[in-house]
């Protein structure tokens, strides 16, 4: 059940009018985000369709797809970014994220060492002047959709 203070459910309740860089990828179970208030292009947020807030309440079809999705991703980014590879991250604690989310992190292969490992968190909340703005979260998430396959 969706709730009134989840930021996803509110992104989902609007789905249709949703920005490419908010609806990279979907199918039933699964949507796929850009990040929002991030230093890194094409971090990625895969996020269940229904208000969930522990990984056990998965139903055994969105599970099914949990592990294709992230491969997928992970996979398109390092075709469009060229990532050494990516890192695969769920905690959904914050307030109003809650939500079960994936975070889907490409990881450069010169990323500074205070920044490899759970260090990446420190690109996703940097100051206003140094975050991916919309336009380029929308181009990342159109050069994404393409690599999948229009998914």
């Amino acid at each position: 059940m969706a709730t009134s203070d989840c930021y996803t459910c509110g992104m989902e309740a609007e789905f249709d009018a949703l920005p490419p860089r908010e609806r990279v990828a979907y199918d039933r179970h699964w949507r796929v985000a850009h990040a929002t208030g991030t230093s890194l292009p094409g971090w990625l947020v895969l996020l269940p369709r229904r208000h969930i807030t522990a990984v056990h309440e998965l139903t055994d079809a969105e599970a099914a797809g949990l592990g294709t999705w992230q491969v997928r991703l992970s996979r398109a980014l390092r075709a469009v970014t060229g990532c050494a590879k990516t890192y695969v991250v769920q905690f959904a604690e914050a307030e109003g994220f809650a939500h079960v989310h994936f975070h889907i992190v490409p990881r450069a292969g010169d990323l500074p060492p205070e920044h490899l490992g759970a260090g990446v968190f420190a690109l996703l909340r940097p100051p206003e002047g140094q975050r991916v703005t919309a336009g380029r979260a929308d181009g990342v998430a159109l050069a994404l959709r393409a690599e999948l396959g229009g998914a």
